[in-house]
């Protein structure tokens, strides 16, 4: 790759895009999402930040993504540019960075790297950005982005982004800035707070809903214009961090709200929460935009609350599948993480996609949760076989992976081998029957490490990247760290 064709391939995504923003403010944040484009552009929480900042007079945001091929730019030695002005990440004067979860711990080093900017915070001085972190992997546990982070903001950062880039852009030096912003309630300094994590931001509801500005068909969802149905969720599933998660559970944004913030020339909506379904007016906002000829996608759906005019607004606006969660392999694991959904909901959603004639019901659950047996695995085959008799099924698989801030913190990776074996047993048993896919047993591993983990894992991490990124090396990393911190993570990862 050259210069040029990394500059083209940034103008040809800004030329298909609807509602970037071009501000040349004198005050500029570079706002980093430390994946590829395709997946940076999807995140509501990226984009929403994107919006506030640019909206601060005299403030600017702009854009910086990973490459494609991170390999393929860094043997070109080719600079980090932002999308809005190419220019290099490395001159902006504030970094932010949204990080989602564990495994983007490794995009964070990778960006900082790729910027000229030193991985690790207490290598960094006065004359480099300050690097500002945030997003969802802080409702959980950000420790392991402590190496990496000036400062985090914890929780909601609708509000508290003003407060800190009013503190950053007014106070030099980089000693005063992590004083001020520890001042903060939210904000986490890990040179001053160590490994004591405040509590997080709660924005307040006149700032709801979170909305996109940016439309691009070059991501996984395209063209689609994103918007919170509701944020927060009330319901108590043990093994979420989003379980009542902020101002004592869920919020509702009204419909009319919802309604008028979607632009007139929007073809797709995605209404976006950790319980969308459970918004009382979901229905109404669903046959409304169809009645506009809006394709509607829904981030979440429970099956509890499915119903024919339900599903037949769907259809309606576009569903050719009907996407869910059951979560346990059996009813019994779902009652020990208290999630509702019973087989009877189940049957009735597929029911109720072959009646409204959709091609598939695709479910999404966890093996490896606590107390499973093969037992289980073998009640999922069974019930998966009867599902497949009334519609094509396909299951979506990921490994149970315990975090910070929920009631099954601290229990055990089931371990690879075990993950592996009941998968294996799974297809054996529904093969040609259902389309089972699943993520990665040893990359769960990883996640949980990270997940369990704190400064020291994420130093492991800057290793482990440093080393070549493989699975390999994430295994030496964390194996080389010493036995108290790696006993409860690493015990039972059963390589």
């Amino acid at each position: 790759m050259s210069l040029g064709t990394y500059h083209s391939e940034i103008r040809d995504r800004l030329a298909e895009e609807v509602g970037t923003i071009f501000n040349d403010a004198p005050e500029k944040v570079a706002l980093v999402y430390p994946s590829p484009y395709h997946v940076g552009m999807s995140s509501l929480g990226f984009q929403t930040l994107y919006r506030e900042i640019n909206s601060s007079p005299g403030r600017s945001a702009e854009r910086v993504f990973l490459p494609d091929d991170v390999d393929a730019h860094r043997r070109a030695g080719l600079p980090l540019l932002s999308y809005e002005s190419r220019r290099p990440a490395g001159d902006f004067q504030v970094l932010g960075l949204s990080v989602a979860f564990e495994l983007e711990l490794a995009g964070v080093v990778t960006s900082l790297e790729l910027a000229g900017i030193p991985p690790l915070a207490r290598e960094r001085g006065d004359q480099h950005p300050f690097v500002l972190c945030g997003g969802p992997l802080t409702f959980s546990n950000p420790l392991p982005l402590a190496p990496f982070a000036d400062a985090i903001l914890m929780g909601e950062a609708d509000q508290t982004i003003h407060d800190a880039l009013n503190l950053l852009f007014s106070i030099p030096g980089r000693q005063a800035r992590l004083e001020a912003l520890a001042q903060i309630p939210s904000c986490f300094v890990p040179e001053i707070h160590g490994d004591q994590l405040p509590l997080g931001g709660k924005c307040s509801d006149e700032l709801l809903p979170a909305y996109a500005v940016i439309r691009t068909p070059n991501t996984e969802l395209r063209n689609m214009f994103l918007i919170e149905a509701e944020r927060g969720c009330s319901r108590g599933c043990a093994y979420c961090v989003m379980r009542r998660s902020t101002n004592g559970g869920m919020r509702i944004v009204p419909m009319e709200k919802i309604l008028s913030l979607i632009p007139p020339d929007a073809t797709k909506v995605g209404l976006v929460g950790a319980a969308v379904s459970d918004h009382p007016k979901i229905c109404d906002i669903i046959e409304t935009l169809a009645d506009r000829g809006v394709e509607t996608s829904l981030s979440s759906l429970r099956p509890d609350r499915l119903n024919e005019r339900f599903v037949a607004a769907l259809r309606r606006a576009g569903h050719t599948a009907l996407t869910t969660a059951s979560d346990g392999a059996s009813q019994r694991l779902r009652d020990t993480i208290n999630r509702k959904t019973r087989d009877k909901h189940l049957h009735e959603a597929a029911r109720l996609a072959r009646a409204h004639g959709m091609k598939r019901l695709k479910l999404y659950m966890m093996v490896g949760l606590p107390e499973e047996t093969d037992s289980d695995i073998d009640e999922l085959i069974e019930f998966g076989i009867e599902i497949s008799r009334i519609i094509p099924l396909s299951l979506g698989i990921a490994p149970f992976v315990s975090k910070r801030n929920t009631p099954l913190d601290g229990l055990p990776f089931s371990g690879i081998n075990t993950v592996e074996a009941r998968l294996a047993k799974l297809r054996k048993g529904v093969r040609g029957k259902v389309d089972v896919r699943a993520t990665s047993a040893r990359w769960a591993w990883v996640e949980y490490v990270l997940a369990q983990g704190g400064a020291a894992e994420g130093e492991a991490l800057y290793r482990a990247v440093q080393a070549g990124g493989s699975f390999a090396d994430y295994r030496r990393a964390f194996e080389a760290l010493p036995t108290a911190r790696k006993k409860r993570p690493l015990a039972i990862a059963s390589l």
